[in-house]
């Protein structure tokens, strides 16, 4: 028996899944997600994940958290999550470590300069990106562009698009033109992204400084489970205070997906993919756990995403990417020669400047910005 027998009528099977772009045989010993889980974690794409930003640059601790460790973290908290409601884990597992592969450097800073440059020419999105890179990007195989990854991988990396980006897409982003929902196992590791950077994020404000204890505190979940710890653990303080509170946190989390979603499932019984797709979304948190996350998510907006270090950052990041996209779009020739289109086709050419820049990592992006602007480097 294999191990996607003992899952859920409602779980993604690779039997009845939808397949790949093109054809191929199956393999002997894995199923169709292993192999897409292992595709991605092979590919160049994920490698770099590890040199770029999730909330401070890379160069600015060695402890802090890239894009590479986030998505770990949220493939180990979704792969228990599917665990415990009997759903695919590898496919949770597969969209988790590939969900942003398509970030630019920077963060989100860096997304959202890429796309004001872009906005003439159709805009720039990270999920979009994200799906790019495995479609196409991605250049591994023989056969084919891309990883040739599984339907389902494919539609849950495609967190958000545009009307206008979903009738150009097809198949994969049908369901945001018919209002359905994608998978199960898509929307868990929607949410086990938020569980994962609302804790770490805190982790690494506290370890740099920019929030404290005491701010903290001022957000009731959060102070609920500090006072917890200080009475279960008289005279515990420093980082053992802190990750047993973030470790509550977590628990606290994941126990009400859980809880909340089998009680919807149960009420609504689906008995197929294709079911879950037509019904309301069906994993999520409960209200009052909905209004704690909220809570937290606010206090990091204000307090930490939006601190005045964190700012001096942002625009550092936003004149390299502006910079960056500037000179290459009035002079092509300075981009590598896979990079240069040839044909003069400048849709293709701004969209090919925005793949160069988009896979830059942090370091990359500031050493590239140095080469073509600073004299010191003639």
């Amino acid at each position: 028996m294999t191990p996607e027998q003992y899952l859920a009528p409602y779980a993604v099977q690779s039997a009845s899944a939808r397949g790949r772009r093109f054809d191929e045989a199956a393999h002997a010993s894995r199923s169709q997600f292993q192999r897409d889980r292992d595709r991605i974690i092979h590919c160049s794409a994920f490698r770099r994940l590890e040199y770029k930003t999730q909330v401070f640059l890379n160069h600015e601790g060695d402890m802090f958290r890239t894009r590479l460790t986030h998505s770990l973290e949220v493939a180990q908290i979704g792969r228990s999550l599917a665990r415990s409601l009997r759903l695919n884990e590898d496919l949770v597992e597969a969209v988790s470590l590939a969900h942003d592969l398509g970030h630019t450097p920077f963060g989100h800073v860096g997304q959202d300069v890429l796309n004001e440059c872009m906005k003439e020419h159709g805009g720039f999105e990270h999920n979009l990106q994200s799906l790019r890179v495995v479609d196409t990007l991605e250049q591994s195989y023989g056969a084919f562009d891309g990883l040739n990854l599984m339907f389902e991988t494919r539609e849950g990396i495609l967190k958000h698009c545009s009307l206008t980006n979903a009738k150009a897409l097809g198949p994969v982003a049908l369901r945001f033109i018919d209002r359905t929902q994608p998978s199960l196992e898509a929307q868990l590791t929607n949410l086990a992204d938020e569980i994962a950077y609302n804790s770490h994020d805190i982790d690494d404000g506290l370890r740099s400084g920019l929030i404290t204890i005491e701010q903290l505190e001022e957000v009731e979940f959060f102070a609920r489970l500090w006072h917890e710890v200080q009475t279960t653990f008289p005279g515990v303080s420093g980082r053992r205070a802190i990750y047993e509170t973030l470790r509550r946190l977590i628990t606290a989390l994941a126990d009400d997906l859980i809880a909340t979603s089998s009680a919807l499932l149960a009420d609504a019984q689906p008995g197929s993919v294709d079911e879950v797709r037509a019904s309301a979304p069906l994993i999520r948190f409960s209200d009052g756990m909905r209004k704690d996350a909220t809570e937290l998510k606010r206090f990091l907006r204000q307090n930490l995403y939006r601190h005045y270090q964190v700012n001096r950052m942002r625009v550092k990041a936003s004149k390299i990417v502006r910079e960056l996209y500037e000179a290459f779009s009035a002079e092509p020739v300075l981009l590598p020669p896979d990079y240069q289109d040839g044909t003069g086709d400048q849709a293709r050419q701004v969209r090919m400047i925005a793949d160069y820049i988009a896979g830059m990592t942090d370091r990359y992006a500031i050493r590239e910005h140095r080469r073509i602007f600073s004299l010191e480097e003639l």
